[in-house]
């Protein structure tokens, strides 16, 4: 189990917490990293041990003694700053969403077939101890043939900046690209894509509201123009559907979680429960995760590669797993989301081929 020596692409808010998660993984090395604050990467660097710092992140690329990088950029930098490395030759571990449009996140996965570099995208969802278990259930034939499932992500009032945290990056187009489908939604639709076996996408139908109040001096300073729900219906390959809804804000008490549902059974994932009908009865049973998940690694190998998207990445540049899709599944979340605006802005349902074609890019240029 070699060290893996990375170098960081932004310390800002979420690159601390890819920090945080790095110093619990003995053999992932912070090398190096890159942030246009000077003054909060040195502070950053000195936390956490980091040997070279510099404003531009061209020079980390530079470097031979960083294999791979991870990105923590806001969404319309991903696809400039992942394809570079990926260029320079690196293996590139990205925040989510993939990208701000489906055309960069393309861009993106083809530079990382054209290079031979691993790339992957942080969903955090699919290393769950309720989607382990869920696939579990699925991959032993309990659910039967599946046909639909329920992406749902909910809050009452999280928008950010506008509703006290974070910062107004996050409800800009021209920085975020997207609301609470790019935002939250990508970990919900990630999530059931990859528990119903990443069907093919072929329509799209969608709506995306901005309804709730807010605070009206954040409103006017923020430039807030995302959505704060979104709505959508896919239908996919094989007949499989799914349907979509992911609000930032709303006024209710709570969504169920998202759900999986088969001819022999089905999967809720929040609370956690598998329903199916025996000897002519419904039953509905639970499980305890904890216990589960504490003897899986007690008894078979390496499953402490997928206890997080980074200890999965890690693990995976070690050699010790095959990494999981996760670039290939963010690319289709990519698609789906894009479709819902797309079918919000023409009032219709639309194909994966005209979301395809009509994907403009939204990547900042450097």
């Amino acid at each position: 189990m070699r060290p893996i020596r990375i170098g960081m692409i932004g310390v800002g808010q979420i690159g601390k917490v890819h920090l945080q998660r790095y110093a619990q993984i003995p053999d992932a090395q912070i090398v190096g990293a890159a942030d246009l604050n000077e003054a909060e990467l040195q502070r950053v660097a000195e936390e956490y041990h980091i040997p070279f710092t510099t404003t531009d992140f061209h020079k980390l690329l530079e470097r031979d003694d960083i294999e791979a990088v991870d990105v923590c950029l806001h969404n319309n930098l991903h696809a400039p700053v992942t394809i570079a490395a990926l260029e320079a030759g690196k293996h590139v571990y990205c925040e989510k969403p993939m990208a701000g449009a489906y055309i960069d996140a393309l861009a993106m996965y083809e530079a990382a077939k054209r290079t031979g570099r691993k790339l992957s995208i942080q969903l955090a969802t699919l290393f769950s101890k309720e989607t382990k278990a869920a696939r579990r259930l699925i991959d032993s034939g309990y659910l039967g043939r599946v046909y639909h499932a329920r992406s749902t992500g909910f809050r009452r009032r999280g928008r950010p900046y506008v509703d006290g945290y974070g910062t107004a990056s996050f409800v800009q187009k021209a920085v975020a690209a997207g609301g609470a489908l790019y935002d939250m939604g990508v970990y919900h639709i990630a999530q059931v894509l990859y528990l119903i076996g990443l069907p093919t996408v072929e329509r799209i139908s969608g709506k995306v509201y901005q309804e709730t109040d807010m605070d009206a001096r954040r409103r006017e300073i923020s430039g807030y123009d995302v959505e704060e729900l979104g709505l959508g219906f896919v239908k996919c390959a094989n007949g499989l559907t799914i349907d979509i809804i992911e609000a930032w804000a709303i006024h209710l008490d709570g969504f169920e979680g998202s759900s999986i549902f088969g001819s022999k059974g089905g999967v809720r994932l929040n609370p956690f429960g598998y329903f199916t009908t025996l000897a002519d009865m419904d039953m509905n049973a639970t499980f305890d995760l904890t216990s589960a998940d504490w003897r899986w690694h007690q008894l078979e190998e390496n499953t402490d590669a997928y206890d997080s998207p980074q200890d999965h990445w890690i693990a995976a540049l070690q050699g010790r797993v095959e990494l999981l899709p996760t670039a290939e599944i963010a690319l289709t979340t990519m698609l789906v989301s894009e479709g819902i605006y797309l079918s919000d802005r023409l009032g219709r349902e639309v194909s994966a081929e005209e979301v395809q074609q009509n994907s403009v890019s939204t990547a900042i240029k450097l």
